[in-house]
């Protein structure tokens, strides 16, 4: 076995939208949702890059970033606040006799809440006159550097979740307002210049509500083409300071090529074809171990990185 190179390794995808590729029908739908305001969904296989959009574009325009990632547990109130009633109760409990419990300080403010008022979501909706609360932290440090008042909020996996979470998002994302149970804060849009771009991806493990798909800009992200891949992977390499000469460029076409020909093989079989996620781990660990189409090895890294068959022991 070739030993490794020793350089530090190349992270596929960062999450952080910097090594981003965008297809343009993609940008043209992220430009109309803009105009619209309406969420855009974000349709197509896993692996796709759906999930770094949102980080791409908020990297691009200079916006605050939000993510939550959805779960079979996540309900719609999630995403505006939390309350912690556990340790409210805690504090009661030991509290110094007569001392006043601030509801307050026990709200955590969700993602929609930092796109909507994030100054609010900073004093965690006290009114401005209140001075007895612990200020919020913003959960993305990089945010201080950008927009104070533009957001990007990605929403990812949403069919995860059970159909009340879509139907439960659709009134806050129609008005741009709630309320918060506990404390009484009413949370707004409060207009003057904030702006926000709210993203929603979706795996096609749940049929999502007709109501909620209405009030959403849906894009498809299409499937890789050779030429896109070889960007991703140069986009890539580039980003992490590596070289992409001549040979890097012939190995990203080579695999480009022979990922294409695995997804009509993987299809045919009825399994799921790799998408971009999978031939960046393969075109990293092609690179890392010196591994080539033509290697002996390479068939067992294929399937370890794009088809992932494991072949029964006799």
């Amino acid at each position: 076995m070739t030993e490794p190179s020793g350089a530090a390794p190349v992270v596929p995808d960062s999450r952080d939208g910097a090594a981003y590729v965008i297809d343009p029908e993609v940008a043209f739908a992220v430009r109309v949702a803009e105009a619209t305001g309406r969420p855009l969904l974000l349709r197509g296989e896993p692996g796709c890059g759906k999930s770094s959009l949102a980080a791409y574009v908020a990297r691009e325009k200079g916006w605050r970033y939000y993510e939550h990632v959805v779960t079979s547990r996540t309900t719609a109130r999630d995403l505006l606040w939390s309350f912690d009633a556990v340790r409210r109760l805690a504090d009661a409990q030991v509290r110094t006799l007569g001392a006043a419990l601030h509801d307050v300080n026990y709200v955590q403010p969700g993602v929609l809440w930092w796109a909507f008022a994030p100054e609010l979501a900073r004093r965690r909706g006290a009114p401005e006159e209140d001075t007895d609360f612990v200020p919020a932290e913003d959960p993305d440090p990089r945010n201080a550097q950008r927009a104070p008042d533009k957001a990007v909020v990605l929403i990812d996996e949403v069919d995860k979740a059970d159909p009340d979470l879509p139907n439960g998002m659709l009134v806050p994302l129609g008005s741009n307002e709630f309320e918060v149970t506990e404390t009484g804060a009413r949370v707004r849009h409060r207009g003057g210049g904030v702006q926000h771009l709210i993203m929603i991806t979706t795996n096609e493990e749940r049929e999502l509500p007709q109501a909620f798909l209405r009030r959403c800009v849906v894009v498809w992200v299409p499937e890789p083409t050779e030429q896109h891949l070889v960007q991703v992977a140069e986009r890539h390499l580039r980003y992490h300071g590596a070289a992409f000469g001549r040979a890097e460029r012939e190995l990203a076409e080579q695999l480009a090529g022979d990922l294409l020909d695995a997804r009509v093989e993987a299809q045919a079989g009825g399994i799921r074809p790799p998408s971009t996620a999978e031939y960046l781990d393969a075109f990293q660990a092609m690179r890392e171990l010196d591994i080539g189409l033509g290697s002996p090895e390479w068939g067992r890294l294929r399937g370890l990185t794009l088809l992932k068959v494991q072949q029964p022991k006799a």
